[in-house]
């Protein structure tokens, strides 16, 4: 699939044609009159939408009222981009794509128009986050909320917020579509990017802009991380409407918390052969495995024999033709996992059992 790094619902619409529907329910039970008491009820069931739509209404309100603040906008360089407060001494959270190169930028949250100043705390583009942190810290600074994602379902309401095109305090409206998602970002030059495992897709609007702020579910707590949004390249590689993807909370939580507690990222939780490789393509030039470049000494290839000059064609059970299927593959597991490499070496196809190290 290609992706970029990157519908409101019409409530009284939606209640009066529901109300529509009850109304012709009730004028085909074949009475020709009604008790009041029956009256009574048919009144009752009219009213319950448009008062299910209030409530639906009201619950959103309240949610961009209590996460919004926590929500700000992160000029990086003369880039646009959002991130979340992730606490109360002014550590931010964002995409790795959002800070970029940079290591100083410009905060605005959404209750101010001034600019702070912040300064990168660490970058990691191998799950597109980073953290930043204000070199001061206003006053009512709020942090954000952050649920516990494996609990997402596909069907539940979520709102993505952010400054998408510079719109600052924006607010979409849509499902979680599916999760479990691997995605493979857009690089530069032709080449690919992060390789993302377990991302949340929703049907939530996200553009350029909305990278690093938030995906909320209406209890008003952080679910993910918007990054991601698909292209179609039927369309002029344009955005494809209503096919997001956001990283889940859970791990945002993981590298972010490393991150204000290490500087760094010290367990990435991303499985690895601890291999360098390329794309290699057969006689009809069509991709046909991996070729090793290089093998890190000691290393999960390493220690189950593979050597420079091998070509990788399949791991566990997924066949490999490229450097982003085997990434995409390595993304499903887990470091410590065993799993097999077939390969093939000097013509000969071999295969091996492997246990998984640590990008």
């Amino acid at each position: 699939m290609d992706v970029s790094r990157t519908r409101a619902v019409r409530l009284p619409a939606v209640a009066a044609a529901l109300c529509c529907c009850l109304a012709l329910v009730a004028g085909c039970s074949g009475s020709a009159s009604r008790s009041e008491k029956e009256r009574a009820t048919a009144q009752t069931a009219q009213t319950a939408v448009p008062m299910a739509a209030a409530d639906l209404q009201s619950d959103y309100q309240k949610v961009i009222k209590d996460v919004l603040p926590s929500v700000v906008q992160i000029q990086a360089g003369n880039d646009l981009g959002s991130g979340i407060v992730y606490d109360d001494q002014g550590h931010i959270v964002t995409n790795a794509h959002v800070v970029g190169d940079q290591k100083t930028f410009r905060v605005t949250t959404a209750n101010s128009d001034k600019a702070l100043t912040a300064t990168l705390v660490y970058s990691y583009p191998q799950q597109d986050l980073a953290v930043i942190k204000l070199e001061a810290v206003p006053k009512g600074l709020r942090p954000a909320a952050f649920a516990d994602s494996s609990k997402v379902r596909v069907g539940q309401i979520v709102l993505a917020m952010g400054s998408p095109l510079g719109l600052s305090s924006s607010v979409t409206q849509g499902i979680v579509s599916a999760t479990g998602r691997t995605v493979t970002e857009g690089g530069s030059g032709g080449s690919p990017g992060a390789t993302i495992g377990n991302m949340i897709q929703t049907s939530a609007a996200i553009n350029p802009g909305n990278s690093g702020g938030a995906l909320v579910d209406l209890d008003g707590r952080v679910v993910g991380i918007p990054t991601l949004a698909a292209v179609d390249p039927n369309l002029g590689n344009s955005a494809a409407p209503g096919i997001g993807f956001a990283i889940p909370s859970s791990m945002v939580g993981t590298v972010a918390g490393q991150i204000v507690r290490n500087g760094k990222v010290t367990d990435s939780g991303r499985a690895a052969l601890n291999i360098t490789g390329r794309t290699v393509v057969d006689d009809r030039f069509r991709p046909a495995g991996v070729a090793v470049v290089e093998v890190e000494k000691g290393g999960a290839a390493d220690k189950a024999g593979i050597r420079a000059g091998d070509v990788i064609i399949r791991l566990g059970d997924t066949d490999i033709t490229t450097i982003t299927s085997l990434t995409e593959a390595l993304a499903a597991e887990k470091p410590g996992d065993r799993t097999s490499v077939t390969y093939t070496r000097d013509g000969r196809e071999e295969k091996t059992d492997v246990t998984l190290g640590e990008q």
